[in-house]
């Protein structure tokens, strides 16, 4: 029986994982009052079979709740709430790394509280709609162009969030510069047509995700620091620019330097998106030393394959792991993946379609 690497214990900083399966990121819709709760641990506890689960998206700030019932992490309540998802992962062998993600112009006044507003780099409007329970469907507004004074705030936003996530038992945090929003925002050309020192070239463009970088890592430790990116990406209403590759080639050798645990390289073309071309995969590898963190339509079979020939360190999952509470046990023991993903249910607000999915040893 062939031995598979995919199942074999790594490290990411210092921080010890019982194989190399990530749970991926998938945002769920059931934090009602954008508070963490006991449903919530359920959830997580299910899966913590995973060598690393990161969390859904979870905003820095209320400027940050983009999405109709998503968790935050910047209040007292909030980080009780956490607890209870990190303390029962923890009891089950599993690690968690929060992921921070700040919506940006990918959001609508009506999924947030009174007194915040919608930032972004400059005031573009994305095309597209986003659902609000209570209007439903609405398209996006055009956001604020952030001030000085607005990235001094989020600025600060995001490290005492981070601080906030060690409190509630995190054991890193993975920073969100993907799928459109808010850090992603400032790399685009398209999105950021700032003339100050963080717009127009590539090393302006990158200048707030690396400022944000640096100050998470300095505030909780860089082996507890990683950050998740999706070239080619075109999630939120982020079309392609000439000097994609540049960028994130750049971004990679800057990450280097600030010694963080790890990039998680997004791949959205499993559901349509472009590819992520296999040379910038490469190129990011190789002009970053720690950690490499692949997902994307992967399958048991070819996550080892990317394991073995050295392509990255570990495989993230995600919908898999919706049906499939019990995954890291069906892949290792080759039994059947379940195949009733109930997709309606993705983002409702209870247990159904949440917590109810059967491992394949209830189902014998």
């Amino acid at each position: 029986m062939k031995a598979y690497k995919l199942f074999t214990p790594e490290k990411v900083g210092k921080i010890e994982l019982k194989n190399r399966i990530v749970m991926a990121p998938m945002t769920r819709c059931r934090a009602i009052g954008n508070i963490p709760n006991p449903l919530m641990a359920d959830y997580y506890k299910q899966r913590a079979s995973a060598g690393l689960i990161i969390s859904e998206g979870v905003a820095p700030s209320p400027n940050g709740l983009g999405y109709a019932r998503i968790p935050g992490i910047y209040s007292e309540q909030q980080v009780e709430g956490w607890k209870l998802v990190t303390n029962a992962v923890h009891e089950k062998g599993g690690k968690i790394f929060v992921q921070l993600m700040h919506s940006g112009r990918i959001s609508h006044p009506l999924n947030m509280p009174q007194g915040s507003q919608i930032l972004a780099p400059s005031a573009v409007q994305p095309k597209g709609q986003m659902w609000t329970d209570a209007k439903q469907l609405q398209d996006f507004p055009t956001p604020k162009a952030m001030t000085d004074e607005d990235l001094l705030l989020t600025f600060s936003e995001y490290i005492a969030s981070s601080k906030n996530a060690i409190a509630a038992g995190f054991d890193g945090v993975e920073l969100h510069a993907a799928n459109g929003y808010l850090l992603e925002q400032f790399l685009s050309p398209i999105s950021n047509i700032r003339t100050d020192k963080y717009g127009g070239s590539i090393e302006n463009r990158c200048r707030f995700v690396l400022e944000v970088v640096a100050a998470v890592a300095f505030a909780i430790g860089k082996h507890k620091t990683g950050i998740r990116l999706s070239p080619y990406g075109v999630a939120s209403d982020m079309p392609h620019y000439p000097e994609i590759d540049e960028t994130y080639i750049y971004l990679a050798d800057e990450f280097q330097k600030i010694g963080i645990a790890y990039i998680h390289l997004v791949d959205h073309s499993a559901m349509g998106a472009p590819q992520v071309p296999q040379d910038i995969k490469i190129a990011i590898r190789q002009g970053f030393e720690n950690k490499l963190i692949l997902s994307g339509g992967y399958d048991k079979e070819r996550a080892e394959a990317d394991i073995e020939n050295g392509m990255a360190d570990l495989i993230a999952f995600g919908r898999p792991f919706i049906n499939n509470p019990d995954l890291v046990e069906r892949m290792e023991n080759d039994w059947a993946l379940a195949q009733d993903l109930k997709m309606d249910l993705f983002y409702s607000a209870d247990a159904i379609g949440y917590i109810d999915y059967p491992t394949y040893k209830d189902t014998i």
